[in-house]
């Protein structure tokens, strides 16, 4: 849990951006643009910030940029639509809802796989039938990902039913938890960060990203929670994350 000076600090900057919500038209749909723009950045999309905001308001793809890099931008903000959508509407999550917004993250590039376990698709939904890692860092066998996403979705549930919860730091959990399952072939970070909005979105919060030019103390955050076996690195640099996003967010409408 967040220390109380924390907390506060947090909640402060949480109820002046709900403020702004309520006098500058349309500031959700244009952070839902950032967080789209920061989040594909993360992964690789060379879409600028502008590019961005083109496609997604006027239909206008960038040119002279790889095409995928607009189908991952499309796909993203597609989904965000649908996890906002049912953040709003209370929907419970499960295995099948995690799997409909990877679909949607993967509707455009995903690609078809031949293993020694079988064929999938990585633009479907499909659960991973390979062995992946990022660097040094192996993922879970795939033969483990069904049990692990089970026990995920039950824990995550379980903390939801709790009236005590505190959704930030759930949020900020589900997001650790599910990038270290890895259950996908791709698309596993942008599906995580969703997930963490999703549950920030389900509890009134405002949805936020990870900055791109922070990628690599993010994944150091990531990495150094999980050597330690310490949440500490991971939940501090969320945090600090959280109140970037709001700050700019709230000075960008002045």
């Amino acid at each position: 849990m967040l220390p109380n000076d924390k907390n506060i600090a947090l909640q402060t900057l949480i109820d002046q951006y709900r403020d702004q919500t309520k006098s500058v038209l349309d500031l959700e749909r244009l952070s839902m643009y950032a967080i789209t723009y920061h989040s594909t950045a993360i992964e690789g999309s060379s879409l600028t910030e502008s590019e961005v905001v083109n496609l997604l308001d006027i239909n206008k793809p960038a040119r002279n940029k790889d095409f995928r890099d607009n189908l991952m931008v499309f796909d993203h903000y597609n989904a965000m639509l649908f996890v906002h959508e049912n953040a709003l509407g209370k929907k419970k999550i499960s295995e099948d809802f995690i799997r409909q917004i990877s679909a949607l993250v993967m509707k455009n590039t995903g690609q078809e796989y031949n293993t020694i376990y079988g064929s999938f698709s990585s633009s479907d939904g499909s659960y991973r039938l390979l062995n992946v890692h990022a660097g040094t860092r192996r993922f879970p066998d795939s033969t483990k990902v069904p049990s692990l996403m089970a026990e995920f979705v039950d824990y995550i549930n379980a903390e939801m039913s709790k009236k005590d919860v505190d959704p930030i730091m759930l949020a900020f959990d589900a997001h650790f938890r599910l990038v270290g399952i890895h259950p996908f072939a791709d698309g596993n970070g942008r599906v995580s960060r969703l997930i963490m909005n999703y549950i920030l979105a389900y509890y009134g919060l405002p949805m936020f990203m990870v900055c791109k030019q922070d990628r690599l103390k993010y994944i150091d955050a990531l990495e150094s929670a999980r050597n330690s076996e310490n949440m500490e690195p991971f939940y501090d640099f969320m945090y600090k994350q959280y109140i970037k996003f709001l700050k700019k967010e709230i000075k960008d409408c002045k």
